[in-house]
């Protein structure tokens, strides 16, 4: 006899789970980069992949080494998981160099229409110079145009706009939006209000969250950026991806692991110390 219920739960089963690209680089650290894009894919839901762009020697204290990864082999990586796997929707994070930035615009043309979020990163954590200048001007004119989304902080949007100190958080997001993004969060961390404000041409809104002075930062906003990615992936509109991104990423800080290292620990998107707790306060 047909059971309407069972058949559901199967095609539950059966529906496939997105795969999200990161294109960024490594870090040794585990913090940011990479590691933390995957760990943030997974806490949404989505199945990760990577298209390394640099290796970087990072601790928690600081950049020691960076070497960057040939165009060439960026773009293999790319070709690699979009022909076999396919790609519903990309993070694209440290670049360093002009030349890595046109080998991620070659690649972007592999992805489809997959939706892309670019997060413009500029100086780690530790303060070390992550996008020398003309990787940025090749940023600005070549791959923001092609970004769904655009999530700079506050000085980073100041850095990609040209825009002075006194232009306010929504300024900066619609001038980012003027060089050719779709839409751009500009996150509010360093901010007194701690606000991200979303600007997508004709809305603007305010995501509100809170700060965390007793968590951990390092990650936080590779974080944000692979978790808006992955919720595009998962049918969300950009403001609801934002929205839920900025939950993610504020609690991965709530939750961060400051004991790590002896810099700035890193975010932990799966509250791993609660995790523990539990796992040891549970009955034998």
């Amino acid at each position: 006899m047909h059971n309407p219920h069972q058949a559901s739960s199967l095609r539950r089963v059966s529906a496939r789970i997105p795969a999200v690209l990161s294109i960024a680089g490594s870090d040794s650290g585990g913090g940011a980069g990479i590691q933390a894009d995957l760990k943030a894919f997974a806490r949404c839901g989505v199945h990760g992949m990577t298209a390394i762009t640099a290796i970087t020697a990072q601790s928690t204290v600081g950049v020691s080494a960076v070497e960057a990864v040939s165009p060439p082999t960026i773009v293999a990586q790319v070709r690699a998981v979009a022909e076999d796997i396919g790609v519903d929707a990309v993070k694209v994070g440290m670049l360093g160099t002009a030349e890595t930035v046109e080998a991620v615009v070659d690649a972007l043309g592999l992805v489809g229409g997959a939706p892309v979020v670019v997060d413009p990163v500029m100086v780690a954590e530790s303060g070390a110079v992550l996008l020398d200048a003309g990787a940025r001007r090749a940023l600005v004119e070549r791959l923001l145009p092609l970004a769904t989304v655009v999530t700079p902080n506050i000085p980073e949007a100041r850095a990609l706009t040209g825009a002075g100190e006194g232009d306010s958080q929504e300024e900066l997001a619609r001038r980012v939006v003027a060089l050719g993004a779709g839409a751009a969060v500009v996150t509010g961390g360093h901010s007194e209000e701690v606000v991200d404000l979303f600007f997508d041409g004709s809305q603007v809104v305010a995501i509100e969250g809170r700060r965390h002075p007793d968590g951990a930062s390092h990650g936080s906003g590779c974080t944000h950026s692979s978790a808006l990615a992955a919720n595009l992936a998962l049918g969300a509109t950009p403001l609801e991806a934002a929205r839920r991104a900025r939950q993610v990423a504020s609690a991965a800080v709530a939750a961060g692991l400051r004991e790590i290292g002896s810099g700035a620990g890193p975010v932990d998107v799966f509250d791993l110390s609660a995790a523990r707790r539990a796992d040891t306060e549970a009955p034998r």
